[in-house]
């Protein structure tokens, strides 16, 4: 399955990626600093939620695509069978 995000979808995920990236930077830093262990752990937590929001908005966009592909008679039950165990896998590995 490709990537194939609209310009909304796709500005907004790079815009989260960048955030958890930046986010990740000050952690690094903030390591480096010998700061506060608890502001630490916050940072990177917020990291994390910006890089599974990310990852949940590929997957939606995914699962979107799939059920117009259904919809429109596109896929056979076998392929649609197969594309929904790879996105059950996806989502997953995300919990």
């Amino acid at each position: 399955m490709e990537l194939d995000l609209a310009g909304a979808e796709l500005k907004a995920v790079l815009n989260r990626l960048r955030r958890a990236q930046g986010q990740i930077t000050g952690v690094i830093r903030m390591i480096e600093e010998g700061r506060d262990c608890e502001e630490v752990v916050t940072q990177l937590a917020a990291a994390s939620r910006a890089l599974d929001r990310a990852g949940f908005a590929i997957i939606a966009t995914g699962l979107q695509r799939c059920l117009t592909d259904i919809e429109g008679g596109v896929s056979s039950d076998e392929g649609r069978e197969e594309t929904r165990a790879r996105l059950e896998k996806l989502f997953l590995s995300l919990a």
